[in-house]
């Protein structure tokens, strides 16, 4: 049984894992071969968006989503990169729902992952706007 190592940074005295981290762990472990990840935008306009990224297990079953929204004028980086940014959060949002780089030195390697945790009902607020409640069942 193998330990993966997360490379960390520091961000106001807390390690976080990035997100190409967390991808690369994806991709490589052998538990998630031929699992899926997908984004979408159901809101993308010149000023912000909205980004959904879906993760699938190897028969196309959603297992965790994940959401960001961003807005072009909340940062120097989003005025060129916002779309980017809003992607690159959605995806490492959905990865901390199916639980990897949310332990922030190295996650424990289990044979099948963790069943993903019921999202009832959740807003995430913006500076400028509020993203509607979503549901997500997942049942085994």
């Amino acid at each position: 049984m193998s330990q993966y190592q997360f490379k960390t940074t520091n961000i106001r005295g807390k390690q976080y894992v990035e997100v190409n981290e967390r991808i690369k762990f994806f991709r490589q472990e052998e538990q998630y071969k031929n699992w899926g990840i997908t984004t979408e935008f159901p809101m993308l306009t010149p000023d912000e968006c909205l980004c959904r990224c879906t993760i699938t297990d190897k028969d196309g079953m959603v297992i965790a989503v994940g959401h960001a929204h961003e807005n072009r004028t909340a940062s120097n980086i989003n005025k060129t990169s916002y779309v980017e940014n809003c992607e690159t959060s959605a995806v490492g949002r959905a990865l901390a729902m199916l639980g990897i780089g949310i332990d922030t030195l190295r996650r424990r390697r289990s044979p099948r992952p963790s069943p993903p945790l019921s999202m009832t009902s959740w807003t995430r607020r913006s500076t400028t706007s509020r993203v509607p409640a979503i549901s997500a069942r997942h049942t085994t």
